[in-house]
């Protein structure tokens, strides 16, 4: 264990255990001095290098690899090795390593997570061992734990059950809380809840690392779910705990059975909602409609699309528009077409963005039997068409093609994860509405050509948000006693105040990657006034909250040690 006292810190390990503590690990960065007093001379080269000079060394290494699956193995490795140079890495090369440290590389590195495996990093909890959990919990090492995010990885990206593989994601968005939004990595916790899988892959894989069982369901699913929160808030009465990649099934009623026992969200239905209007919004600022006319076509009409019309159907109220007009403006199409009034098996989220039959009777349809998305668009004609279904080239060129003829600039956002999975390419949407579209997409794609010049395509990623909104509630900043969706609109709202697009139309919408740490901090702030707007953070006058934000701000960087006798 250590101790941070001003400029420097204490701790009571030496030689090999000193090295193997990635939190504690200067590599070849320890001075002289410390060399000495922690029985280092022998254990390490000659050569002391800077923490830059180390960066530098590693970002060779790392481009020296042939394929993204690699260097994502290799940065993994460095962060169980020395997490400040880990961190100074990510944090300095933001745009060339998130794609590799999250979407799209870390969906493979779930898949190949059991062959990836090196050392324990976070918890991983199981049925079996359900009745240890407290006792886990329990060792001091979880002490200062501000942070967690867990997944029991039914639903990872797009690419379904990954089982005890879905470890990957939480350790990946724990990354991103310290490397875009500045915690601290030692108040970060990554869990994976192994409840089985019924990845076939996976359980007949040798090497399969998770429970080799079928996916429990029902109510013993629920009560280690239960279990499981209970032994949290006991432990951590004021932890974040943000939930991750679970199914539709169970992703929503988590949400809302424990958003009022502790400070909670899921990122895929609230993170993904927030980043999505704040990329209308921005919008707004190059097509000229105001959201009051807005018509949204979102395609895939699980957790995280209803999440999405959600926010913007609240962005709508807010601009004026009734609750009942504004909950019109939305198509909700999933795999047996448009949502209508009537259908069987329907969710309870679904249900107010159901169309009635009334409003369609007029419609010409290619299948009277089903409403697909190419007929939502012709009869509908919305303007703005999002993409949460996972399936890889569901806007097809017809699609994208009837967007442009009802839209002078069509908003088209293809945002499901990984790149494999999108809905469609920049390249090609480009291409089908001549280059009038207003494109965002949930992973990093190269740069296309618009008026003769390179453009990047804004990638409208959660990672604009949940970094931001983690460190604005909570323990973490304003003490906040839970997370309302009024943050969720204060922060797609802060995000929309930085678009480029404010200033000049022909810009981005959202700010580019390498400034998502400066993103972070507008994010955090303005959740943060919506807490104590609300009354969730009365501990905190409003005159300190940007102080408080600041001061959970870490920067990786090395400090002196000095031996403590203490173990």
């Amino acid at each position: 264990m250590s101790e941070t006292t001003g400029a420097f810190a204490t701790t009571a390990l030496s030689g090999y255990e000193l090295l193997a503590d990635p939190q504690l690990n200067k590599g070849t960065a320890f001075s002289e001095a410390e060399r000495e007093a922690f029985d280092l001379h022998g254990l390490l080269p000659p050569n002391i290098l800077t923490l830059d000079e180390q960066v530098s060394r590693r970002l060779e290494a790392l481009r020296g690899y042939e394929t993204d699956i690699e260097r994502y193995a290799f940065l993994r490795e460095l962060q169980d090795t020395n997490e400040t140079l880990f961190y100074a890495l990510l944090v300095g090369n933001l745009e060339e390593l998130l794609p590799i440290v999250y979407t799209p590389t870390v969906g493979e590195g779930c898949q190949k997570f059991s062959r990836l495996f090196r050392k324990p990093r976070g918890l991983f909890l199981s049925i079996p061992h359900q009745h240890r959990i407290d006792r886990i919990f329990a060792h001091p090492r979880f002490d200062h734990v501000e942070a967690i995010v867990v997944t029991d990885g039914e639903r990872i990206l797009g690419l379904g059950d990954q089982g005890a593989g879905g470890m990957g994601i939480p350790i990946g968005k724990l990354a991103l809380y310290t490397g875009c939004g500045g915690l601290h990595p030692a108040t970060t916790l990554p869990i994976l809840l192994d409840v089985g899988t019924d990845n076939p892959d996976c359980l007949a894989d040798p090497l399969y690392i998770g429970w080799r069982n079928e996916r429990v369901r029902g109510q013993a699913y629920d009560d280690f779910i239960e279990a499981f929160v209970s032994a949290v808030v006991k432990r951590w009465p004021r932890v974040l705990l943000q939930w991750e990649d679970f199914a539709k099934s169970n992703a929503t009623r988590m949400l809302e059975r424990y958003r009022d026992r502790l400070l909670t969200f899921n990122d895929d239905i609230q993170g993904t909602a927030a980043v999505a209007t704040g990329a209308l919004l921005s919008a707004i600022n190059v097509t000229g409609v105001p959201l009051t006319e807005q018509r949204v076509a979102v395609f895939g009409a699980g957790s995280a699309g209803c999440g999405i019309a959600s926010l913007i159907r609240a962005a709508m109220v807010d601009a004026g528009v009734s609750e009942s007009e504004a909950a019109k403006r939305f198509y909700m199409v999933d795999r047996d077409g448009l949502l209508l009034e009537g259908m069987s098996g329907l969710a309870p989220f679904q249900l107010p963005f159901v169309q009635s039959k009334q409003a369609i009777a007029g419609w010409q349809l290619n299948h009277p039997d089903k409403i697909a998305l190419l007929d939502v668009v012709r009869n509908a004609k919305p303007t703005v068409l999002i993409g949460v279904s996972g399936q890889a080239g569901a806007f097809s060129e017809p699609i994208v093609r009837a967007m442009a003829e009802c839209n002078k600039r069509p908003v088209i956002f293809p945002l499901s994860n990984p790149t494999s999975r999108e809905e469609a390419t920049p390249v090609d949407i480009e291409a089908w509405t001549e280059g009038r579209a207003l494109i965002g997409v949930g992973s990093p794609f190269p740069p296309i050509t618009r008026d003769g010049a390179r453009f990047k395509v804004d990638q409208t990623n959660n990672s604009y948000i949940f970094p931001g909104v983690g460190v604005g509630v909570g323990a973490l900043a304003v003490g906040a006693s839970r997370v309302s969706d009024g943050m969720f609109m204060a922060a797609a709202k802060a995000l929309a105040s930085v678009s480029p697009a404010r200033n000049n139309p022909k810009h981005n919408l959202l700010p580019p990657v390498s400034a998502l740490r400066e993103v972070a901090l507008t994010v955090a702030l303005a959740v943060a006034l919506q807490a104590h707007k609300e009354g969730l953070a009365k501990d905190i006058p409003i005159d300190q909250v940007e102080a408080r934000i600041q001061a959970k701000i870490w920067t990786p960087r090395y400090v002196p040690y000095r031996r403590s006798d203490r173990a």
